[in-house]
């Protein structure tokens, strides 16, 4: 139930306040709280009379949820601090740099009492730093110092290459591991984290997954809430546990093993961080014993089983969480498992928790069963792979609670849980957005290759080359690129392959395997890929200050001969520059040459790809710090055919399809556009560079006065009351903001008092897949445990790309009745459709699912995109406006003026946003008022007369009314016969009548002029761009001008100015010498080609008329639809043409011996 929207007293919040120690309570993301806790372990120190300062370091490529971004943005409160962040060149240097910081005292030398330091990197930077690690941690830390090693494990390979567990990495060098279960335990682990590290003198692994480190919540962060007790019960060695010099190794070894165990586990006892939460009441018989993230699932089983902490007692339920999972004390277990007669151990990956309960308890007096990885008769119950799921975690906990217990409520809810479960397992994906390069990303054009040839990938966007149509196949860890063809190269009987290395990993350590590659004189192209930016992690600066001309001087100092520069902008180079003898530069045109002529290079070869990473324009341009050209492409769409050219040359997402009368065509999304402008290199007349451009920001008409609000006078809607907590899933493309709904729902939420917990599904999604933001809302903070939103537990599906909304995990999350779903049926095309011209959203599958899942009166859709558009000009707008349409319909419990707030204090955009929000709001509430801004429906016939009528017109105006007629009546004579022979069918006469079209209308050089002159095109511009002055400037191959390329046989395009359009004029008005004696282009051989096939087409339709019979009325359909695959100009056209001959030759076979039916080609 709801209540009246009313207005809620709200916090006074501040974007400062994360990193104000005055405030008690803040808002924060985990990496957010990593520097918080910081600034606390400083301000702490110098309350108890210590000077100390802090040092961090990590590599930037391998951030943890973007903590060296916010390190940076930061810089202000941790200088004042005395927090030195300094970007490691790799993880092991990072981490050798804090090893020497705990030095920094310990001869002397110190200007501080010591040195707090802070090593971070993902899984992949553990493994490559072990040695650094087990180094220093045998040598110890600073006894005011000490260090945490923050592990970002990604547990299901969303942003890896691989999934990863780092915790025996640490137990291998014996640092102790804590595991915060959420962003209150970041900060509150990591003060006693310091605390032990330097009690121990050890470093303090630090345990990071997406559940805490990229989560957010509202958190009590006051400075006096961690009281750290040292303990009593251990003795001290003589001189302590603390780094020292001189310092034997043998000795390390043996403070290491002999006390500093035993000082952790003091340690963690005295702080009592492992804890009992639940008892069992008088007679326990489950124990749960879990850590970290696992706790959160299993607190959310609880729940969600209807057990709370009386009645998880009275069916003697003992928990036990677990804050330090290595290493464990035998005391602390066996108190724990006394009286028990079954242990669960719920931990995510291989068990870290379960071994050491096993041998700590083997052979007690009253061993309880333990069962974790697996159940009691052996078979799997939280198996190792993937993540765990509370739902399972609820399931297997209540079937054995149900042998001890009759409870009728219990057993209804496991039934209901494993129902969800099965629904999980049973649910597909409908359709898939995977992730691809950003628009105009360097990669579209760097990664290609010869006919014939073949890469290797690395680590970096460009991995994605591997689903691509790029012959890129196979990749090695990072710094490992083309190590592994040294190794194959010898055993294959191919001689040469290129391999991709992004410019951070060949900063970080790729140079390595380069230097090796020479030694060995091995055939190789390295393809180096200079986007000027760490691209793929958020676009940070390399260390070095590295450059292109720097590189060219290293990899010919490491002996290579030949190295080769390809750049989109070739003049940019200042003339001082001083270049490796021999280099050559080339515009990214000549990248084929290019390659093939290093591919006949003996050894190791070198091409340089200089091109900026297209985010990291974005991302300037709104500085003001990168150029940002005054000019836009639009393609002419009554010019374009549809062939998909365009999106081969480019493999820009930027290029989507727009549907005509005429078949479906292409557009330039202008929102996501980054003007890399390779798009024109598609051989095709329609792009027009558009100079002055700016993308429409208003619409012809609003429906209300512009001087007022756009939910001016829209009633207030009841507000949904939360019941436990509020389950929200936000979905949408990576890159397009829809991580932002989810911030100003957590945002809104804390200003308002209440708990929230918020996770982003990312990774590499962020490049334009499928991303999830997962959101819970609660009276209390305490009420918020599992983050996600598991099978059939969503309230409300904030659905902001319809594609992502048909994924499995969203649809099984649907619970019919209960869940509310708002989506956006704008259908923008994933980067398959750079493949695949005619790829096509299963759209209504995808809406009849969703109502299936919900209930029609739960489902809401609305095209919010080209809303967005309309109104305010920009796509980006749409998942605001989403979240006011949301907000209307009384599905988001949480109140107006907290969301307008969240959205003035995210700062990004806010006009645009709260117009945005306002607008959705209107769209719910009255939905008829949008009408007059919707974009326009696609002119369609409404039936078949209505399509030959279309086209009888336009053949009017493209050559005469003679020239319609003889279309007509050919079209009349196949509708005639079909009528006649399958009564009440028409599929074969609309497939003439599409195809003859196409046929008939070809465009040679006078209909192209004409299709630009005669005022649609005009009126293309308008309805797109505004702006004075307009200039154009076209991108044609005329057949007379145009020369060859000599690497791919194509003409190549020429830039033509503003002058074309009298030439257009002109030739428009000449289009009478169509096909005559005097036509100058009827003689080239693609337009005699053209005439002949709607000579032979007339003429096959002649057939088909005469032999037409119900058994070969399919094949009649088959052959009549094929002209419609003919589409593009010159050699794009002629490649249509040859495949589509092939299938010619067999339809006309089967037509003709009256075979079994076929199924109809599509247009």
């Amino acid at each position: 139930m709801g209540s009246p929207a009313t207005t809620p007293s709200l916090r006074s919040v501040s974007l400062d306040d994360k990193y104000d120690l005055s405030r008690d309570r803040v808002f924060v993301t985990g990496t957010q709280a990593v520097i918080r806790m910081l600034l606390m372990q400083q301000a702490r120190d110098r309350a108890a009379g210590l000077n100390t300062a802090g040092f961090v370091s990590g590599y930037r490529g391998s951030p943890i949820g973007g903590l060296d971004q916010n390190l940076v943005r930061a810089k202000k409160v941790l200088d004042q601090a005395g927090i030195v962040f300094q970007p490691g060149l790799n993880e092991e240097l990072a981490a050798t740099a804090l090893w020497g910081a705990q030095q920094a005292e310990m001869r002397g030398e110190g200007r501080y009492d010591g040195v707090f330091g802070l090593w971070y990197g993902k899984g992949p930077g553990v493994d490559r730093s072990g040695d650094v690690f087990r180094h220093a941690n045998m040598a110890g830390t600073s006894r005011h110092g000490g260090v945490l090693a923050l592990m970002g494990d990604d547990h299901t390979a969303e942003s890896s290459t691989v999934a990863h567990q780092s915790e025996f990495h640490f137990v291998d060098v014996m640092s102790p591991i804590l595991n915060p279960a959420g962003v209150q335990e970041i900060l509150d682990y990591g003060l006693y984290g310091y605390a032990m590290s330097r009690y121990c003198g050890t470093w303090v692994a630090f345990k990071c997954i997406k559940e805490n480190i990229e989560s957010t919540a509202s958190v009590d962060a006051r400075l006096d809430r961690v009281k750290i007790i040292l303990p009593d019960d251990f003795l001290m060695p003589p001189g302590g546990l603390n780094i020292r010099t001189p310092d034997g190794i043998l000795e390390q070894e043996a403070r290491l093993q002999d006390f500093k165990r035993d000082a952790m586990l003091a340690f963690v006892r005295a702080n009592n961080l492992n804890r009992i939460v639940l008892s069992g009441g008088r007679q326990p018989k489950i124990g749960i014993i879990t850590v970290g993230k696992s706790y959160l699932d299993v607190r959310q089983a609880l729940d969600d089983l209807g057990l709370d902490e009386v009645k998880a007692n009275d069916m003697g339920v003992r928990l036990y969480k677990v804050a330090c999972p290595w290493p464990l004390s035998r005391r602390e277990l066996a108190e724990f498992a006394d009286g028990l007669d079954l242990v669960m151990v719920v931990e995510e990956k291989r068990s870290l928790i379960e071994v050491q309960l096993r041998e700590e308890l083997y052979g007690s007096r009253h061993q309880p069963v333990c069962i974790g990885k697996r159940d009691e008769e052996g078979h799997w119950l939280f198996p190792v792979k993937g993540a765990l799921d509370p739902n399972d975690i609820a399931v297997a906990l209540g079937e054995r609670l149900l042998r001890y217990h009759r409870n009728d409520d219990l057993a209804g809810r496991v039934a209901r849980l494993k129902g969800a479960q099965e629904r999980l397992a049973q649910t597909a994906d409908i359709a898939a957005r995977v992730p691809h390069f950003c628009a105009g990303c360097p990669h579209n054009s760097s990664t290609k290759v010869p006919d014939g040839m073949r890469a290797y990938a690395g680590i970096g966007c460009h991995y994605m080359a591997q689903w691509m149509d790029r012959e890129t196949d196979g990749f090695t860890q990072m710094g490992g690129e083309g190590a592994n063809w040294i190794g194959e190269n010898a055993f294959s009987k191919r001689g040469h392959v290129f391999q991709n290395l992004g410019d951070g990993t060949y900063n970080h350590s790729g140079s390595l395997a380069l230097r090796w590659a020479v030694d060995t004189g091995t055939t190789i192209t390295y393809k180096i890929l200079f986007n000027d930016a760490v691209a793929m992690t958020g676009g940070q600066p390399h260390e070095g200050g590295l450059t292109v001309d720097r590189i060219a001087a290293q990899v010919r100092a490491e002996g290579v001969e030949r190295i080769a520069l390809v750049t989109d902008e070739p003049d940019k180079y200042p003339s001082t520059v001083s270049w490796p003898h021999g280099l050559t530069i080339h515009h990214r045109d000549e990248l084929d040459a290019v390659q093939r002529e290093l591919a006949t290079v003996p050894g190791v070869s070198v091409m340089i790809y200089d091109q900026t990473c297209a985010s990291e324009k974005r991302r300037r341009r709104k500085r003001n710090a990168y150029p940002d050209p005054d000019k836009r492409v639009i393609i002419n769409e009554l010019v374009c055919e549809g062939c998909g050219d365009c999106s081969v040359q480019s493999n820009c997402v930027a290029v989507q399809p727009v549907e005509t009368e005429f078949g479906r065509k292409r557009r330039i999304d202008q929102s996501s556009c980054n003007k890399d402008f390779s798009c024109v290199k598609g051989f095709c007349p329609s792009f027009v560079t558009v100079h002055g451009a700016k993308p429409r920001s208003k619409p012809a008409g609003v429906p209300v006065a512009t001087d007022a609000a756009p939910d001016a006078g829209i009633p207030e809607p009841a507000i949904p009351a939360i019941d436990g907590t509020y389950n929200l899933i936000v979905t949408g493309v990576g890159g397009t903001g829809v991580v932002t709904v989810g911030a100003i729902l957590g945002m809104a939420a804390h200003l308002e008092g209440k708990g929230l917990g918020m996770i982003d599904m990312a990774g590499l999604a962020q490049k334009g897949g499928a991303v999830f933001s997962h959101v819970r809302l609660a009276n209390h903070q305490k009420d918020i445990h599992a983050i996600r939103v598991g099978a059939g537990a969503a309230d409300l599906v904030l659905g902001c790309d319809l594609v992502v909304s048909s994924n499995r995990k969203v649809l099984s999350a649907i619970a019919k009745g209960r869940t509310h779903l708002v989506v956006n049926t704008a259908e923008v095309m994933p980067g398959e459709f750079t493949r695949r011209p005619d790829f096509s959203l299963p759209a209504e599958r995808i809406k009849r699912a969703i109502r299936e899942a919900a209930g029609a009166e739960h489902a809401d859709f609305t095209d919010a995109t080209s809303l967005a558009v309309s109104l305010l000009g920009n796509a980006l707008a749409a998942n605001m406006f989403m979240l006011g349409f949301a907000w209307q319909r009384g599905r988001v419990p949480l109140s107006r003026d907290a969301l307008l707030k969240a959205i003035e204090l995210n700062r990004e955009a806010v006009a645009m946003n709260r117009a945005a929000f306002a607008w959705g709001r209107r769209a719910a509430a009255s939905p008829e008022t949008m009408r007059a801004v919707e974009a326009p429906a696609p002119d369609l016939a409404p039936d078949l007369d209505g399509v030959i009528a279309k086209r009888v017109a336009f053949l009017t105006a493209y050559q005469d009314a003679a020239y319609a007629d003889r279309y007509a009546k050919a079209v009349s004579a196949v509708r005639a016969r079909e009528a006649a022979i399958v009564p009440g069918q028409s599929a074969l006469t609309d497939a003439a009548a599409r195809s003859l079209f196409r046929l008939m209308a070809y465009k040679d050089e006078y209909e192209v002029a004409r299709l630009y002159t005669d005022g649609s095109f005009q009126a293309q511009v308008q309805r797109t761009f505004e702006g004075e002055n307009l200039r154009y400037e076209f991108h044609l191959a005329p057949p007379l001008l145009a020369r060859r390329n000599p690497a791919t046989g194509r003409p190549r395009k020429m830039t033509f100015g503003p002058w074309m359009m009298t030439a257009f004029g002109m030739l428009a008005r000449m289009k009478r010498l169509r096909g005559t004696a005097f036509d100058p282009f009827g003689y080239t051989r693609e337009r005699r080609e053209e005439r002949r096939l709607a000579q032979d087409f007339e003429a096959l339709l002649t057939e088909i008329a005469r032999d037409l019979t119900p058994a070969n009325h399919a094949a009649a359909v088959g052959l009549a639809g094929l002209p419609q695959r003919i589409r593009g100009y010159g050699p794009v056209k002629a490649k249509n043409l040859e495949a589509v001959r092939g299938e010619e030759a067999a339809l006309l076979a089967r037509f003709r011996t009256d075979d079994a039916p076929l199924a109809t080609a599509a247009e």
